[in-house]
């Protein structure tokens, strides 16, 4: 492994705090977001191989990405090695094409810092086709499609990061082994969930098998699952050994979990932001959504918006008014509403 390649991994794995990839919610707006609460690592919405064979200016916005957001990787899903290798070709193509032009709006123009295989997503649409957590049932295949997208991203000289589950259920927990054979398929750092497909996402991570991963092999684990808290990510970090840590659900809602995690790395004092301090963070993602030129984005935020409001007092009417509208002022004052309450 060369130098560079070893310094790109270590800028990925070496104490960091990553958001994982969430389809319908870490699009390019909310990633803005959480960079600007202290996420060091950002990963794509998962990206269809299939739709990136196809037609890639159809995908562009899904593997677009702002110069503020690195480092940054682009998540593909599918499960034949020639079509994940085709759409790894074609996004680092892409952007090894972009380079010296100007961007609107300070969209990258160059490459993104890895590419992200997706083995852990478990839902039914794309787990029926052998993708996803699929491939844990189907270790020699995924080591395939390691294989197939390690040799494009060798030519763009940037690591590769494969992203597993503990296996397909209770009955069949093959992550140690799974990993063993992604490392030497060529993975450069793997995420490690340590729930089984059948468990989607309930039921308590089990911790412990990101310890027995990161015994059996060299390259850096990424941990994930179950963490809320700061002291949560100590907890991982403490009992796994992991190199860093991923955040998905616990930061809907929460950036600023990735800056109360950084403090505690940094043995610093925690202290929580008050829900009116939290406005202008909310204001701002909405400014974002707005300002976009995707209709489709005006009601995906209302997801995120409910995840910001849960807990307040009169959040249940406050969001009732929202999901009722696409008025941007009525939204806003409602959320202003809302947050000033608590100023009290």
């Amino acid at each position: 492994m060369n130098k560079s390649i070893e310094e790109k991994i270590k800028n990925l794995s070496d104490n960091k705090i990553w958001l994982a990839p969430l389809a319908g919610f870490t699009d390019r707006y909310y990633r803005q977001i959480a960079k600007e609460c202290d996420a060091d690592v950002l990963v794509s919405e998962m990206v269809s191989a299939d739709g990136l064979k196809h037609s890639i200016n159809k995908m562009k916005p899904y593997i677009e990405f702002y110069e503020h957001e690195r480092p940054y990787g682009v998540q593909l899903f599918g499960d034949d090695p020639d079509t994940m290798q085709v759409a790894a070709e074609k996004v680092l193509n892409y952007f090894e094409k972009l380079k010296d032009t100007v961007r609107e709006g300070s969209l990258a123009n160059a490459m993104p810092e890895f590419i992200d295989i997706n083995m852990g997503c478990p839902v039914k649409k794309v787990v029926k086709r052998t993708a996803g957590s699929a491939l844990m049932r189907e270790p020699k295949l995924a080591a395939s499609i390691t294989h197939a997208v390690k040799e494009v991203c060798q030519k763009y000289d940037i690591p590769l990061t494969v992203k597993i589950r503990a296996g397909w259920d209770l009955e069949s927990i093959n992550c140690v082994e799974f990993a063993k054979m992604q490392e030497e398929a060529g993975a450069d750092v793997i995420a490690v969930h340590p729930r089984t497909r059948s468990q989607l996402f309930t039921g308590k991570s089990n911790w412990d098998l990101i310890r027995q991963v990161k015994e059996v092999v060299k390259v850096p684990i990424i941990g994930n699952g179950d963490i809320n808290t700061p002291e949560d990510a100590l907890q991982m970090l403490k009992e796994t050994n992991c190199d860093s840590v991923m955040i998905g659900r616990g930061a809907l809602g929460n950036p600023w979990i990735f800056q109360y995690i950084r403090k505690a790395l940094n043995k610093e004092q925690v202290s929580k932001v008050k829900p009116i301090d939290k406005l202008p963070i909310v204001i701002k993602h909405l400014d974002l959504i707005y300002s976009s030129d995707d209709p489709k984005k005006l009601y995906q935020i209302r997801s995120h918006l409910a995840h910001y409001t849960k807990g307040l007092i009169n959040s249940a009417k406050a969001r009732e008014i929202i999901f009722q509208s696409l008025d941007y002022e009525l939204i806003k004052e409602t959320l202003e509403n809302l947050f000033n309450e608590h100023s009290k």
